[in-house]
């Protein structure tokens, strides 16, 4: 019998070509055992060793809104720094925080720091191994519980990515829009999802829609699960997820003042928690992370609208340019050059050389100010 998914738009017609959840587990999980991706984090499908959630855990973390190829080498960077949780937990901030830096989505290291020492101090080192405690940690959540509690510890756990979102939507030939397809989208998948093996699952859908279900020409002809899926049967599985419109990102400007001195430093200020990329090193400047416009100096109680700095400050013939998330930012540079006497801003910062500004873990947006003002990268 195939899978039934509460969905009010599926037409009638699409009803006979809806997959058949034991098929569709047996079909993928033979797949994964023959072309599993080799992942510094992964047990490879039949071997011995177990799982290590601290691996699992902090993985899953760093892959949120985050490839692969990115995440790969700061994993391992993270894991022979700190080989298990309690030596994350007993890490400096600061240190933490550089070794992120280029990542992104700084909060995420902050909640990392903050469920290490949960873990650390309240679970003895160790990861609960239900959804339910994972949930209580900083940081984690239903996503990140269901996969370190699958992959981890082998709990029946539904586990959706973007991947797994993309996968299951072409198989159900769900033609609802993203965001409100989502309740359509977990119930698709919990049919499908086996009592045993749930972790090997979860990772073979996301290897799944990774290299062969693609957001754009997804190889169907070498797909496991594609007499299964409706989305194929009906010729247009690359029309599924139903994405809404694209909205035009804002944009924001504001000013960075990078202010030098003879000896060849720089001044670095460490930014506020509250504030965008808080807890990282960066240069001081206007107020860009506030919601109202950066040129107005002090807002939503975000400091920075006067230079750090009393002088005849020079602009910069170039402009650096960054999209986050929700807004594209544009900012002006302003350089003032000041002899080695000159006091420090009334901030919590440093001089930092700027023949070393590569190991200051500066965030991506301040790296593209120093490669700007300095030629290197």
């Amino acid at each position: 019998m195939p899978a039934k998914i509460p969905s009010e738009t599926t037409p009638i017609s699409q009803q006979d070509f809806l997959p058949d959840g034991p098929s569709v587990a047996e079909a993928l999980l033979a797949h994964y055992d023959r072309h599993a991706r080799i992942l510094p984090w992964r047990i490879a499908p039949g071997s011995d060793e177990q799982p290590n959630p601290y691996h699992i855990w902090l993985s899953e973390v760093m892959l949120q809104q985050t490839t692969v190829a990115a995440v790969a080498p700061y994993f391992t960077k993270f894991t022979v720094r700190w080989p298990t949780v309690e030596e994350l937990a007993h890490a400096d901030d600061a240190d933490v925080m550089a070794a992120w830096a280029g990542l992104g989505y700084y909060a995420r290291a902050r909640n990392l720091i903050a469920c290490a020492r949960a873990v650390a101090d309240g679970y003895g080192g160790q990861f609960p191994d239900n959804e339910e405690g994972l949930l209580a940690l900083p940081g984690v959540g239903a996503y990140t519980a269901a996969a370190i509690a699958a992959i981890a510890f082998g709990r029946r756990a539904v586990v959706v990515d973007a991947n797994v979102e993309r996968v299951v939507s072409r198989l159900f030939a769900i033609d609802a829009p993203l965001p409100g397809s989502r309740p359509s989208i977990r119930a698709a998948t919990d049919a499908i999802t086996p009592d045993e093996r749930a972790g090997d699952f979860a990772q073979a859908m996301m290897d799944m829609g990774a290299g062969i279900c693609t957001v754009k020409a997804p190889q169907c002809l070498l797909c496991p699960l594609r007499g299964e899926c409706a989305g194929h049967k009906l010729g247009q599985a690359e029309a599924y997820p139903v994405k809404p419109p694209k909205k035009e990102k804002p944009q924001r400007e504001g000013t960075i003042w990078w202010l030098e001195r003879d000896d060849g430093t720089v001044w670095l200020e460490r930014r506020g928690e509250k504030r965008m990329l808080g807890g990282m090193l960066g240069f001081p400047g206007t107020a860009w992370d506030a919601r109202a416009s950066a040129q107005s100096g002090v807002q939503g109680g975000v400091q920075g609208g006067e230079p750090p700095a009393i002088g005849a400050w020079t602009a910069q013939n170039r402009t650096v340019e960054h999209v986050f998330t929700h807004f594209r930012l544009i900012l002006r540079v302003e350089r003032l050059v000041v002899s080695r006497e000159q006091v420090a801003p009334a901030a919590d910062g440093q001089w930092w050389p700027i023949s070393r500004l590569s190991d200051a873990g500066l965030p991506t947006l301040f790296a593209k100010v120093a490669q700007m003002m300095t030629g290197r990268a």
